[in-house]
């Protein structure tokens, strides 16, 4: 801006009162500066008298755009200095303690013994300085723990090291991680999958057990994979061959249950679904019991390839699902209270009985039973055969069973 033609204070004040708004576009700080020592010095501010001054300081506010007070402060600074400077600013800053030196100590210590606690790392270092007389470690051995911590996040620790971590696992929000409580009601059910082995990196079928946990009402099912295309029309059938109406559904925190599809198959039917619990290894133990003592003892251990998945399927529906059910008895425990008040089970012999005398025997039995099932259709199926016949019967099913698969492969070998 070129004003040298105003050379006196009226000049000024007559500028003052034609002129409108003005602003400086594009100028930096230093050219404002430079324009109000100028005009400071032009006008000889010092030998002014009071309202001549403040025509000045009007002038100076108009044309730089600051404000009063800042107009004021940097007459003051030029009244004390008699020129006008940016003032650099200099924050404060504490002294460094610990260097780059020290950083890297404890970076290699951290390096050396696999990323211990804070504690444990600062004993590390003293005693380094302290028994071992490594001078390096005079000053780093004397840090807070809380310090350490902070000098582990800070940029030049974290170029001097690499630490790699694992990803960290999201936490699935399906199903709710709480032991059920069925309450001496039947409905309530424990589920696994039990894996019929692998051979030549292929994998076998996979067999799902359910077991009710007051009656121990057991179905079994197999599949050729556990995806959710295979294992959803079984796990509905499976709730579905049950005699009684399924509340609760438990299982372990396998992916084969927990997960968005079985999820809402179990909203659709109005059943509860629960999973174990970390650190809680009985959570789900009494299928884990029966894969031992009804799965695997009926089927073994030896690979069976995939696709003959629906041919095992058939014989768990026809055979071992109605013998495990009907004509297999099981044990019932009873909780008594010793004479320290502790809590025992006991399997008295009296409460030897197959899953379906059980059902029978709770009060009310009839109540638990689904829509269309009768305890007097369960009765035709109990007592169609003896406990001896049908499991003769079913022996020689899982026979033919094996023999089949045995020549299909052998064909295809």
């Amino acid at each position: 801006m070129n004003d040298e033609k105003l050379n006196t204070v009226e000049q000024v004040k007559r500028f003052l009162e034609g002129s409108g708004a003005l602003e400086f576009e594009g100028v930096s700080i230093e050219e404002r500066y430079r324009w109000i020592e100028t005009v400071l010095m032009r006008f000889k501010y010092p030998q002014l008298n009071r309202v001549e001054k403040g025509v000045i300081r009007r002038y100076i506010e108009k044309v730089s755009g600051y404000s009063r007070a800042q107009v004021s402060r940097l007459i003051k600074c030029y009244r004390q200095q008699g020129r006008l400077s940016k003032r650099q600013q200099r924050r404060h800053r504490f002294p460094r303690k610990y260097t780059l030196a020290d950083i890297a100590l404890l970076a290699r210590t951290d390096e050396l013994h696999d990323y211990l606690s804070g504690p444990a790392t600062k004993k590390i270092m003293e005693r380094e300085w302290a028994v071992y007389g490594h001078l390096e470690f005079g000053n780093i051995s004397r840090i807070s723990v809380a310090h350490l911590y902070n000098l582990r996040r800070s940029f030049l620790y974290r170029n001097i090291t690499k630490r790699y971590t694992k990803t960290k696992p999201a936490v699935v929000k399906i199903g709710e991680r709480v032991r059920p409580y069925p309450g001496g009601n039947p409905g309530h059910i424990r589920v696994d999958t039990v894996h019929q082995g692998d051979l030549n990196e292929k994998k076998g079928v996979y067999h799902i057990n359910a077991v009710d946990e007051v009656t121990q009402w057991e179905i079994l099912a197999s599949v050729a994979r556990i995806s959710e295309y295979y294992l959803e029309p079984v796990l509905e059938s499976m709730l579905a061959s049950f005699p009684f109406v399924i509340k609760g559904f438990h299982s372990d925190n396998g992916s084969e249950f927990v997960n968005n599809t079985v999820a809402k198959l179990l909203n659709k039917l109005l059943i509860r679904f629960t999973k174990s619990r970390p650190r809680h290894t009985n959570d789900n133990g009494l299928v884990e019991s029966k894969n031992g003592s009804v799965v695997r003892k009926q089927l073994g251990y030896v690979h069976i390839p995939q696709p003959y998945a629906t041919t095992i399927n058939q014989y768990h529906r026809d055979f071992l699902n109605v013998y495990v059910n009907f004509h297999r008895p099981c044990f019932f425990a009873v909780s008594v209270v010793d004479h320290r008040g502790k809590v025992k089970k006991t399997y008295p012999y009296d409460e030897v009985m197959t899953p379906y005398d059980k059902l029978k025997s709770l009060p009310e039995a009839e109540s638990y039973l689904q829509p269309g099932v009768t305890l007097q259709q369960l009765d035709d199926i109990a007592n169609q055969m003896s406990d001896n016949e049908f499991a003769e019967r079913m022996v020689k099913a899982r026979s033919n069973l094996f023999q089949y698969i045995s020549r299909h492969l052998h064909r295809g070998a």
